[in-house]
């Protein structure tokens, strides 16, 4: 396929005339060319969707020079740019086939990048976002759809829980899309792409990513109890290795909040249209490896596990329970998240 190549005078002047390109797989969010330049290829990838495209756009070019600042390198190196047009002209990489302990050295790489970030950054890219008071309710009319009893005690818990997660701390440079696919596994190591959600936060929130199921992708996976173990202390290590400073902020709350999240059970395009919480009872639906209702069991599954031992969310573990088993009951033929990727 191949379209018009967004490529003007200005980037001709400083990095040359490109010799021939080739429109290449991308989301409806943007276009994205391999071209020659000098005999070398690289990527050309231009941000369009209105309304909001100058503002993905802007985010992706911040992030990519925050995390520029790691070494060995953690993402593609960033050629040129058109404002103007929203284009960004990129290193190309060539990426490997993940082995299949990929979790593993995408934690430690996941660690390094959260770990650019810096204090002074504030105001540079947004601020990350929790859960609301919307999803609260949200949550709990599913409960109650699905003729499951919610504990007196829970209402409150998750009050907390969402003011908690609204105040956690942290200056991490976090991806907001860090998905099996934006992770780009070279010879000279893990390489992470697509920053148009790129956020300030807690690295902890997309640590939880590992446990609930990659909530914000198309490819939800959930890795062997062992395998997980071992992700997690490479990204403890891999941040402690590169702050001097332990990992601060609560895993469990943080696996909880995506829960809360019905816009983590369909991709970008259809957030922020409906409730998908309340389209559970009657409709299921399929999106990349796994459908809502296995993504929604596989995280009530996790967060009543990690509530188990904490007298602050007595209420939430037994909801998780309950409607966890409400699930399976009334729909027997859900099956686990896959272990391993596509």
């Amino acid at each position: 396929m191949t379209s018009q190549l967004p490529f003007g005078d200005g980037l001709r002047a400083e990095l040359g005339t490109p010799a021939g390109h080739r429109r290449l797989d991308s989301s409806p969010r943007s276009r994205v060319w391999r071209v020659a330049l000098n005999g070398t290829p690289v990527v050309v990838k231009q941000i369009v969707g209105a309304p909001d495209a100058a503002q993905r756009y802007a985010r992706e070019v911040t992030a990519l020079r925050l995390a520029s600042r790691a070494e060995p390198a953690l993402v593609p190196g960033l050629l040129g740019t058109d404002d103007e047009e929203r284009v960004l002209v990129l290193e190309h990489l060539e990426p490997r086939r993940p082995s299949r302990e990929w979790i593993v050295d995408y934690a430690t790489a996941l660690a390094r990048l959260h770990a650019t970030g810096a204090p002074e950054d504030a105001g540079l890219l947004p601020a990350w976002s929790g859960p609301a008071q919307d999803d609260i309710g949200s949550f709990l009319h599913l409960a109650e759809a699905l003729d499951v009893t919610v504990p007196s005690g829970a209402p409150a818990e998750l009050d907390a829980l969402v003011d908690r997660l609204g105040r956690e701390p942290g200056h991490a440079l976090l991806h907001g899309d860090p998905c099996p696919g934006n992770d780009l596994h070279t010879a000279r190591g893990v390489r992470f792409i697509d920053f148009e959600q790129a956020t300030l936060g807690n690295g902890i929130v997309e640590l939880a990513y590992l446990h609930i199921g990659f909530p914000t992708c198309w490819c939800s996976t959930a890795a062997a109890a062992p395998l997980m173990d071992r992700a997690e202390t490479a990204y403890r290590t891999a941040w402690t290795t590169a702050t001097g400073t332990e990992p601060q902020g609560d895993l469990t709350d943080a696996c909880a909040g995506w829960l809360l999240r019905g816009d983590a059970l369909v991709q970008r395009a259809h957030r922020g249209t409906v409730d998908h919480l309340a389209r559970i009872p009657d409709h299921d639906w399929k999106w990349g490896t796994a459908t809502a209702r296995q993504r929604l069991a596989h995280r009530l599954g996790v967060v009543a596990r990690m509530t188990a031992e904490r007298p602050d969310l007595r209420g939430l573990h037994r909801l998780c329970s309950d409607l966890r088993r409400s699930m399976l009951e009334r729909w027997p033929r859900l099956k686990p998240l896959p272990s391993r990727r596509p």
